[in-house]
């Protein structure tokens, strides 16, 4: 069997952690959970650790990006064959980390999405709907894929994609979606997607809230350019 793990960034989520990481043990005992607490300052990291799981504690918040790539270097070096990659706030179900499994064995992908759009039942507003599906065309039409869910951090990704993310300026360290799908489609790495269910998170404060969305909406299309531009 495969050595999975999954890594579950996380900033101040004591609200929902404890929840996340309990329903995870009962839908997939066998897999090993990493919480990277991204400058928290709350009790995130107590409670991890409280259940059983890996933590990395930044001392700084770094963001969605610096915490992902703390946790695949964290992967590489304890030699899992494979990661899954999830939110700390309750709206990624841990169940259908089954499906992101059996689509990865069904296809042979390095990668597989997982979808909140096949499954039903999530509700979307309609500038987040909006954004989401301007980057699924994006990244359609640069790759001829259907990627229902580019913006989706409810992902597998096997061991040769940590090993190339691990190099260099690979990785991106804000906002790892459309842009990194192109980037591993340009390198050849095999992309699957797959239902998932996904909720409206209950606690805390949304990494796309404010203005925060205007910001990534400009920064992906950065990323977007550098990655049609990028010679290797």
């Amino acid at each position: 069997m495969n050595k999975l793990l999954i890594i579950i960034p996380a900033f101040n989520e004591e609200k929902s952690i404890g929840k996340v990481l309990t329903r995870l043990r009962e839908t997939v005992p066998v897999a090993d959970a990493l919480v990277v607490s991204d400058g928290s300052y709350d009790e995130t990291a107590a409670i991890s650790r409280g259940l059983g799981a890996h933590v990395i504690s930044h001392a700084f918040n770094l963001g969605y990006g610096g915490a992902l790539q703390s946790g695949f270097r964290f992967a590489l070096n304890k030699n899992y064959d494979m990661v899954v990659t999830m939110d700390a706030d309750g709206q990624h179900d841990s169940a259908y980390i089954k499906n992101l499994l059996d689509a990865q064995a069904q296809f042979g992908a390095n990668v597989v999405i997982g979808t909140r759009f096949l499954e039903g039942g999530y509700k979307a507003g309609i500038f987040k709907r909006v954004g989401i599906s301007m980057f699924s065309l994006i990244v359609r039409l640069y790759t001829g894929k259907r990627i229902t869910d580019p913006t989706s951090g409810f992902q597998l990704v096997d061991r040769s994609v940590l090993q190339f993310l691990s190099h260099g300026d690979n990785f991106p360290l804000d906002y790892p979606d459309a842009n990194m799908i192109m980037l591993l489609h340009k390198k050849k790495f095999i992309i699957a997607e797959t239902p998932v269910k996904m909720t409206n998170r209950e606690d805390g404060v949304s990494m796309h809230s404010g203005i925060k969305p205007l910001i990534y909406m400009i920064r992906m299309f950065l990323s977007i350019v550098m990655v049609i531009l990028r010679k290797d």
